[in-house]
């Protein structure tokens, strides 16, 4: 309804899934290569096979269906992001985090990048089941320097304030009349206030209007957006104490697509899991309560292997994966459906496993027919790290911008062994250019 059109007359759609604890590359790799392109992969070496050709691994098999707008993309490094445990801001900005300090946010992450090419009246909207939190918390991606955003912990919360204008008109106009006086508030304390601290403020002040001038639109449109309004479960109330991660999972995909298909948004980032995030009811481990971070370190829970756990883990991620590309794809648009200008990303926040270096970070890209990238139905392993013709992230979020209308010359910080060594690391992947 609100979505800002691109050349096709339609918005374009991101969705970041962040997983914790590492893709490792084997992991993703296909089990039924060729000798030859089996020494390849292993051996980091450039390659590229059709995937229409091969079996998909098992934890992927829930996406046969959809192989022809599937990409394995290999290779990639992440170093200049933050690595072992956890990343925080800093893989979808390309930086050092500092253990999660506001300073170190050097800049807008990616999602918020992409979401002023395709505005909305949220913007952005980011989801989060980080340290098993609940209500509104601080969030992993940022609208600016030195500035984190919030996000929804869980699915109640997430329904409550994305439809608010349907669910508390009332609540929406009482919000309108508080940002009013802290608006005026904020802007008599201008006076006399200059540098860093001006700036803040007249941000502060520009986020304030841009929340009301929302509010009004959404509760203008309230009666239309109901049409959207998601239906969950009561055991999700209050934060959903009692609810099984499956049961979350499912809560939270309803609502991210509900968002998406109201145009409330057309970017979200959502961060399934990180090693504090309790794992409950899990396929095999049902009566388990499985942690993370042991299970990084090889723990079995339920007398079942590590490996099968977190491999389980990863089917639960993917039928989210599913049902956002079967949901959208019910949808009309233009002459396709909503899938067909919506990508999905489904990586590791801390690159290649449990205790992450950032010498590589797989994706696992879920692009529709619409896509600004020549990517799909391929396994891609790029240069190694080092390497003439290697790619990083910043080279991968470089690609998303240019292909989608911003034409910088490079997003995010440099690779310091290759800066050494000389070799060329800005642009986009040009083999990805639509």
């Amino acid at each position: 309804m609100f979505a800002a059109p691109h050349a096709s007359g339609v918005p374009k759609r991101f969705i970041f899934i962040r997983k914790s604890s590492g893709i490792r590359p084997l992991e993703i790799a296909l089990r039924d290569f060729s000798d030859s392109d089996k020494a390849l992969d292993e051996n980091k070496q450039p390659l590229e096979v059709d995937l229409h050709q091969h079996e998909l691994p098992k934890w992927l098999r829930g996406l046969d269906a959809h192989k022809e707008h599937m990409t394995i993309l290999q290779g990639l490094s992440a170093k200049m992001s933050e690595n072992v445990h956890w990343s925080f801001s800093s893989v979808m900005g390309c930086f050092k985090s500092n253990r999660n300090t506001l300073s170190a946010i050097k800049r807008a992450t990616i999602d918020f990048e992409l979401a002023r090419l395709f505005p909305s009246p949220f913007g952005h909207v980011e989801l989060s089941f980080a340290g098993g939190r609940t209500g509104i918390v601080d969030g992993f991606s940022a609208p600016a320097p030195q500035t984190r955003n919030y996000c929804y912990a869980d699915p109640d919360t997430a329904r409550n304030e994305l439809f608010k204008s349907v669910l508390n008109p009332d609540a929406v106009n009482s919000d309108n009349d508080m940002l009013s006086f802290l608006q005026s508030k904020e802007g008599l304390q201008l006076t006399g206030v200059k540098g860093h601290e001006k700036k803040r403020q007249e941000m502060q002040i520009q986020s304030i209007e841009s929340i009301r001038q929302r509010n009004a639109e959404l509760i203008r449109i309230s009666g239309t957006l109901a049409e959207f309004l998601p239906e969950i479960a009561p055991v999700h109330a209050g934060g959903g104490p009692n609810a099984s991660t499956p049961e979350k999972q499912a809560a939270m995909t309803d609502v991210l697509i509900a968002a998406l298909k109201a145009g409330l948004t057309n970017v979200v980032t959502y961060t399934i899991d990180d090693l504090g995030t309790p794992i409950t009811g899990l396929p095999g481990n049902e009566t388990d309560r499985v942690g993370i971070h042991p299970l990084g370190h090889d723990e079995a829970f339920g007398g079942v292997p590590a490996w099968k756990t977190r491999e389980q883990i990863r089917i639960s991620h993917v039928n989210q994966i599913r049902t956002i590309i079967e949901q959208l794809k019910q949808v009309p648009e233009g002459t396709g459906t909503m899938f067909d200008n919506t990508m999905i990303m489904y990586f590791p926040e801390n690159g290649e496993t449990h205790h992450g270096v950032g010498s590589e970070s797989p994706f696992l890209i879920m692009a529709g027919n619409n896509c600004s990238l020549n990517c799909s139905g391929r396994y891609l392993r790029l240069p190694y790290l080092g390497n003439e013709g290697h790619k990083t992230l910043g080279n991968w979020y470089t690609t998303l911008l240019n292909a989608h209308g911003n034409p910088i010359e490079h997003y995010g910080d440099l690779d310091a062994e290759m800066s050494r060594k000389k070799l060329h690391q800005t642009g986009p992947i040009q083999q990805l250019m639509g």
